[in-house]
């Protein structure tokens, strides 16, 4: 297979080919299998963009009104967007991930059973207590329970001591005890995906785990397990056995010269559409493609690449391919966008572009304007 239609069939899945159309946000999430949303403008423009109409409060209503999308952990650990349809899927998968060995000190560590009894102290918290838990009120319901040890500020982190149990807050949120709720002033809320989610349950693993590699492949395939399991943010070596443990549902395919993997029958294709796109921080597209050097050739590669991780910097993509950079900068309703291209736009292009930070602007409610120029701000940390 080349790179060429394996580009189109993931452009249109991604629905980032042909016209926009207006699906609900949660369609969009399920259709990148996640929406990045450590950012959330970021998570807001990587759906709206994707639309002919729909705006952050469009995005917002998905998750806080009608619950179609949650918010919690995906990928990687990271702040996701999920469909909430999904959310069995995902938590049966990540739940089965195997744990590695802790970062933290000996003294700071959990001891045998401690997660456990940290898990269904966080569990029985925000599923008894009516409305959604800050850090500080989860952080004494927890202690509540198991005992002030849960509750020691030990944990290393932004330059302060976070509360022993929040070591195994992913750990909670893989296993469906725990996911966002809306953000009270400033402040992160927690609550349980039961109650805001009637009926959800988690899948068994090994159907979630393959659920979850056939999503991954339709959206990104081919890929290898070696870059699964980068996506996902698990040992190479489990990643292997699993795309093994798949068998048939399988199919070994020669893309680009690599041996990789696609969902067994996937053969169709997608008819050739120019297109130039904007695509934000973390975007779901440039971190779930492969492979690298061709998705961002020559100084896209060096300039929207921070040690081969993408996402980190905003792309502009024509045809699928990182062309250029760009930043946007907010003041009250003024949006000012600069994109700087690695290539020269023809007259057809730069309509296109134009058109891309008009729908920025509607995303985002705000009216943007576009100016071509250098981009000096830094990858994102």
């Amino acid at each position: 297979m080349t790179w060429s239609e394996v580009s189109q069939r993931r452009l249109a899945r991604s629905r980032l080919a042909g016209a926009r159309a207006d699906v609900e946000p949660a369609v969009v999430s399920a259709g990148l299998v996640g929406v990045h949303a450590q950012v959330m403008s970021a998570a807001e423009l990587s759906i709206g963009l994707r639309t002919a109409s729909l705006g952050r409060d469009d995005v917002r209503d998905a998750l806080w009104g009608s619950r179609r999308l949650v918010k919690t952990r995906g990928p990687r650990g990271t702040v996701h967007l999920l469909a909430a349809a999904d959310l069995p899927m995902w938590t049966g998968a990540l739940s089965a991930l195997p744990t590695g060995s802790s970062p933290f000190r000996p003294e700071v560590r959990m001891r045998d059973g401690q997660t456990d009894d940290v898990v269904a102290a966080i569990a029985d918290a925000v599923a008894t207590t009516e409305g959604e838990l800050t850090v500080d009120e989860l952080t004494e319901a927890i202690v509540s329970r198991v005992g002030s040890w849960a509750g020691d500020r030990v944990m290393p982190a932004f330059q302060d001591n976070w509360p022993r149990w929040r070591q195994v807050e992913s750990v909670a949120t893989n296993r469906g005890a725990l996911c966002f709720g809306p953000d009270r002033g400033r402040r992160t809320t927690y609550t349980s995906p039961r109650r805001w989610l009637p009926g959800f349950c988690p899948a068994p693993a090994e159907e979630a785990l393959a659920a979850l590699v056939r999503t991954f492949l339709h959206a990104y395939g081919p890929a290898t397990a070696e870059q699964f399991a980068r996506w996902l943010g698990a040992p190479r070596a489990w990643s292997a056995a699993l795309f093994a443990r798949l068998g048939d549902a399988l199919e070994p395919v020669l893309f680009e010269g690599v041996e990789a993997w696609q969902n067994a029958g996937d053969v169709s294709a997608e008819a050739v559409v120019p297109s130039l796109r904007l695509v934000p921080y973390f975007d779901a597209y440039v971190i779930g493609c492969h492979p690298r050097a061709t998705l961002f050739p020559g100084r896209a590669g060096e300039r929207a690449l921070t040690g081969g991780q993408a996402g980190n910097v905003p792309v502009l993509l024509i045809d699928g391919l990182a062309a250029g950079v760009w930043h946007q900068r907010r003041s009250g309703r003024k949006i000012a966008v600069t994109v700087e291209s690695f290539v020269t736009l023809t007259a057809r292009q730069r309509g296109l572009l134009a058109d891309e930070v008009e729908r920025v602007g509607q995303v985002l409610a705000g009216t943007a304007q576009l100016t071509l120029g250098t981009v000096s701000v830094g990858a994102h940390a």
